[in-house]
């Protein structure tokens, strides 16, 4: 269940994740395609309106009179497409000379067009974006919804040796509408690939986390398998030292050993005075820079001359252990054992010792049976 519940919640915060990084990046990409999709209309109708200037002022070069000029023009233009862009022809005061509708000729553009900008200037697409959209949803004065301009100028370009002006249209309906579509087509873009990766997202996270989960339930049961171990070591050691302390006590150790052999105290110094230890009393002894130290249950430190093979072949192999080839611990030295490295254990004395005591792993059975004795 909590597996689930973590599953739910990763899907979850995957997913507002995605979504919420989808939405904006739609969002940009949306109206950078808009500017494209508009700079395109822009640069056609200028490429068209210069054109046609320059064919208008050709004719007029060429002696043509404005009449023949602008009837030839009417003539060339008149019933074009106008949901397409178009070109028509003004005079300097904004009266239409020339229009693919006749009704137009002869009228002044509305105020709200944007033909009222430097000749040979086109509108900017991000400008052009932000009038469509103004349009679109523009009053009118008495609150009532307005309805959109059929087309838009975009570019003026002035006729050589007239008075004449070339205009480039476009029709804001049909871009209006293109605009809806690309949103559309992003916002369903948007909604499809965020979903995916978020489902991705989660068959990849169930599928890492099972094969962690696999893998961490084996290291888990290791572990219990070492830490029951651990508890079982500990135990022998609590029960062999309760042990050796009831043998103590009722003078029944097993002297089986030659008392030849088996020493009671060991002979050591400290500065200029010889002291006579009590082999019970020790915790451990070390060897270091070929100085031998036996240190006391009491934390009492003294030395001795003797090296620890020789020390360890008198010492009672009930009591002591050597646990490497610097230390011989004994049993009631001993405070804890911990697992160290691959198969290896970890000794700590009281008191403590200046370095950490290791068990290699090719003694860990004799330790094991030394405390299960």
């Amino acid at each position: 269940m909590k597996k689930d519940n973590l599953y739910l919640f990763t899907f979850l915060a995957i997913s507002f994740v995605v979504f919420i990084i989808g939405y904006f990046s739609m969002v940009y990409m949306e109206k950078e395609s808009n500017f494209q999709l508009l700079q395109f209309q822009i640069d056609s109708g200028k490429r068209e309106a210069r054109e046609v200037a320059e064919l208008v002022s050709s004719q007029l070069d060429n002696g043509l009179s404005r009449e023949v000029v602008i009837r030839n023009f009417q003539k060339s233009i008149e019933g074009t497409n106008l949901e397409n862009g178009f070109v028509s022809m003004l005079d300097w005061s904004g009266v239409g000379i020339c229009h693919p509708d006749p009704q137009k000729i002869g009228k002044n553009n509305k105020p709200e067009a944007s033909y009222i900008r430097p000749l040979d200037s086109a509108i900017h697409a991000a400008e052009f974006y932000d009038l469509i959209i103004n349009l679109k949803h523009r009053p009118r004065e008495d609150g009532s919804a307005k309805k959109t301009l059929n087309s838009e100028i975009i570019y003026l370009y002035p006729v050589k040796n007239s008075d004449w002006i070339i205009a480039a249209h476009a029709n804001i309906d049909k871009i209006q509408k293109q605009i809806k579509e690309l949103k559309l087509n992003f916002l369903l873009i948007y909604l499809l690939a965020s979903a995916t990766i978020s489902l991705l997202a989660l068959i990849l996270v169930r599928f890492l986390g099972s094969h962690y989960e696999k893998a961490l339930e084996i290291k888990n049961e290791k572990l219990a398998e070492e830490v029951l171990s651990l508890t079982k070591l500990n135990s022998d050691l609590y029960n062999l030292k309760n042990q050796l302390n009831n043998e103590e006590k009722e003078n029944k150790i097993d002297t089986e050993e030659d008392n030849n052999k088996i020493k009671n105290r060991l002979l050591t110094y400290s500065k200029d005075k010889l002291i006579s230890v009590r082999v019970d009393e020790i915790a451990f002894i070390n060897t270091e820079f070929s100085l031998t130290t036996i240190t006391c249950l009491d934390g009492r430190k003294h030395s001795s001359n003797s090296s620890l093979d020789e020390l360890i072949s008198g010492l009672d192999p009930l009591y002591f252990f050597r646990a490497n080839r610097q230390y011989i611990i004994s049993v009631k030295g001993i405070y804890e054992i911990f697992k160290y490295g691959n198969n290896q254990l970890k000794i700590k004395l009281n008191p403590a010792s200046s370095k950490t005591i290791v068990i290699s792993k090719n003694k860990v059975s004799e330790f094991k049976k030394w405390l299960n004795y």
